[in-house]
């Protein structure tokens, strides 16, 4: 059952057309990944999906409603929820106080707001730097933080955009786990990422979108062989999966090159 459809999806600035007929499905419990070079439309797409932006042309459902021009608020409330590709931590709030933000979308009463908080932070790895406040983490931990603030909503349907950039090998293996974990707890996921280590190791289908328009959908294993997907992102050299489930050439992409 699909939990969240886009249809025939388009949106431009100006004379730039930044999505073009764009449309895909997203099964409830489904672990999706968006990938395609920068500037393809990948953010604009979740921009639309999320409320942040109302497209030219088509309509996005979830949960069989349609949301198309729904406030990003009332898409939360729904059960809906994205992250953003730079962190924007509340400074002057600790982490604790971060996350009951999120929490406090999620339940009314302060009593259960921390509990759920409590919850999110040690799932986050972030319990012992509750105290802390939001500016002064670690690039990683302000990930992290991101990811708590989304989840404390109690997210039906979890939207990442790109939680991996600036992350080391180690750094990105357990954020890795930690996205597997939160899957394996019936969140329903959507992932943009140019990590193709981290693509490759959780999803279960893959879109691709070039110069706004999708140009490919399958299995991890065929989209790393598939020749439009090769030309418009992943570049010459790509052999298939290694024993880990990664691109057997490196983790990046033509455009780390």
């Amino acid at each position: 059952m699909s939990l969240l459809r886009v249809e025939n999806v388009s949106k431009a600035f100006g004379g730039l057309t930044a999505v073009q007929g764009v449309s895909f499905a997203l099964a409830e419990g489904e672990l999706l990944a968006l990938i395609g070079p920068n500037g393809a439309g990948k953010t604009t797409l979740f921009h639309i999906i999320s409320g942040f932006l109302r497209p030219d042309e088509g309509r996005v459902r979830y949960a069989g409603e349609d949301l198309t021009g729904v406030r990003p608020h009332d898409i939360c409330q729904r059960g809906m929820v994205r992250t953003f590709q730079v962190t924007r931590p509340f400074h002057r709030l600790t982490v604790m106080e971060n996350v009951l933000v999120g929490a406090l979308e999620r339940v009314a009463q302060r009593r259960q707001a921390v509990k759920v908080a409590e919850e999110i932070l040690a799932l986050t790895g972030l319990a012992e730097k509750a105290d802390q406040l939001g500016h002064s983490l670690t690039l990683p931990d302000r990930k992290r933080l991101e990811l708590a603030r989304a989840l404390a909503t109690g997210p039906r349907v979890l939207l990442l955009d790109e939680v991996m950039a600036g992350l080391n090998p180690t750094e990105t293996g357990r954020l890795i786990e930690l996205i597997r974990t939160i899957h394996r707890r019936g969140i329903t996921i959507l992932l943009i990422e140019h990590v193709m280590r981290a693509v490759m190791a959780l999803s279960q289908r893959i879109l691709v979108l070039n110069y706004g328009e999708l140009i490919a959908e399958g299995s991890p294993d065929a989209i790393v062989r598939n020749t439009k997907v090769i030309e418009a992102y992943l570049g010459e050299g790509y052999s298939g999966l290694d024993d880990d489930g990664a691109p057997s050439r490196h983790q990046g992409t033509k455009e780390d090159t």
